[in-house]
């Protein structure tokens, strides 16, 4: 059976039309990207992909959304969009629908992609022996993109279960001195600081603007004088990540290289709060920084756990590569609440 798989971030909202059955996903066709700052609502974009499709679309959907899926209403961590659950079904007009977080979503992913003929090619790797992710055990989700999602996977026997959190919000810990003055800088703009202020799209702004205070240097234009860029000056962010990703700016390469190493740190805390035996990275930041991940202080980082360093330099820690894991993950998402749905052909 055809279900629309919806997935809602910070910036964009992407949609597409995936085939599922047998509580798997079959196929996931082509990725519409619609920017959320565009459209005044959840119903408004869908709409607006609807509009583009060239029948109506199915009225069953796996909808992922960047926010805990608590309460009569989600209000989404960067995102000004309002959603209703017990209204969702009337404004998209759907039979059946799935809610999961965005982070479940990935969850979701990677425990389908895994087990599919896309297998290791969709996830490639970091750091830890290379070898594939385990069939048993926790694993670990960690994304950085215009926030910081974190989700935990466990496989069993018998299945898998996914377990989404808001990990991405605990209290950033810094690990030198150049750090603690990161720190100390950003308290002066926030009441707490957390790791998302630092690992995220945004977040480099922040890292940025604090090592240019350190040094005594003029930021890069667009960030100059400011404690943190804000997430929707686009142009400004776009900017600073070329210049960091392409080496034209010392601080922004410094900047760049600074929240590698405090996202490695970060995930290695995770894996051992989790008890994780593999670690996934995700993300719309995990695939940019893809070829500078491995060369980066991240693996460093991540092992430098004291007395536990010999068994966090055994855990093998993956980028995924599939280029939409956040809408395959909500189809996926949808297939396994309702396995009995759809068939293979």
């Amino acid at each position: 059976m055809e279900i629309v798989a919806a997935d809602i971030g910070g910036t964009h909202a992407r949609f597409a039309i995936a085939a599922i059955g047998n509580g798997r996903v079959m196929t996931l066709g082509d990725c519409v990207t619609l920017r959320t700052a565009e459209h005044a609502s959840f119903a408004a974009a869908w709409r607006a992909f609807g509009a583009g499709c060239a029948r109506p679309l199915p009225r069953t959907a796996g909808i992922a959304v960047a926010c805990p899926i608590v309460g009569d209403v989600l209000k989404l961590t960067n995102n000004p969009w309002i959603i209703r659950p017990a209204t969702i079904a009337h404004d998209l007009g759907l039979d059946t629908f799935v809610l999961v977080n965005d982070f479940a979503a990935v969850g979701h992913a990677v425990a389908q992609i895994g087990d599919t003929a896309l297998g290791d090619a969709a996830l490639g790797h970091i750091c830890g022996p290379d070898r594939p992710l385990p069939e048993t055990g926790v694993i670990s989700i960690v994304g950085p993109g215009t926030g910081l999602g974190v989700a935990q996977l466990l496989r069993t026997a018998d299945g898998y279960h996914v377990v989404p959190t808001e990990g991405g919000h605990v209290d950033f810990a810094p690990l030198d001195a150049v750090e603690d003055a990161i720190l100390a800088r950003l308290r002066g703009r926030y009441c707490r600081v957390s790791v998302e202020r630092l690992v995220s799209g945004p977040g480099l702004a922040n890292i940025h603007a604090a090592l240019a205070a350190i040094e005594g240097r003029t930021a890069l234009a667009g960030v100059e004088g400011r404690a943190a860029l804000p997430a929707d000056d686009a142009t400004a962010n776009r900017a600073l990540w070329a210049a960091a990703l392409d080496g034209t700016d010392s601080l922004a390469v410094a900047a760049v290289d600074r929240l590698c190493r405090i996202l490695g740190a970060f995930t290695g805390d995770i894996a051992l709060a989790h008890g994780a035996s593999g670690v996934v990275i995700g993300g719309g930041l995990g695939v940019r920084l893809a070829a500078h991940l491995p060369k980066s202080g991240f693996g460093q980082r991540f092992v430098a756990k004291g007395r536990f360093e010999a068994m966090m330099a055994d855990i093998p820690v993956k980028l995924i590569t599939h280029p939409q894991p956040g809408l395959y993950g909500a189809a996926a998402a949808f297939a396994a609440a309702h396995p009995g749905r759809g068939g293979f052909a």
